[in-house]
């Protein structure tokens, strides 16, 4: 049975020896430097799709609590990877974006009315098995 190399966090040498359990998770110690350390924890990955999606929205407009609702990933979630990325977006105060989610049939419906194609610019963008259409109008006055 091959014996799986655990390296040491302090001082990365890789000769570590099994040292008890602590909170149902190995611990070990290194016998270079005396540090006692568990294996990592792996944190849950989000698919790399809806950070992607999450930063688009953000960027046409979409508030965080919006964008938690469309795609089911915490605002936090959201924050946090606005500050990573560095995102920022345009702030414009004339327009106004607003957002329908459709299914394959109701868009091509909706493109069919051609009243509906008019008087505002519009995106959409495809979001888990539904599409998504952002309009920016603009405000009366």
């Amino acid at each position: 049975m091959a014996k799986q190399q655990k390296t040491c966090p302090k001082c990365f040498s890789e000769h570590a020896v099994k040292s008890g359990i602590v909170k149902d998770r190995q611990r070990y110690k290194c016998k270079e430097c005396g540090y006692h350390f568990t294996v990592e924890k792996l944190g849950k990955q989000i698919d790399h799709y809806y950070v992607t999606k999450a930063l688009q929205l953000y960027i046409e407009g979409v508030s965080y609590r919006e964008i938690e609702r469309i795609l089911g990933v915490s605002h936090v979630s959201v924050m946090n990877w606005v500050k990573q990325y560095n995102i920022k977006r345009a702030e414009n105060t004339e327009y106004r974006p607003t957002y329908q989610l459709f299914s394959y049939k109701e868009l091509l419906a909706f493109y069919k009315d051609p009243a509906n194609l008019k008087g505002a610019g519009m995106i959409v963008t495809e979001v888990g098995d539904k599409y998504m259409m952002i309009r920016w109008e603009r405000f009366r006055k």
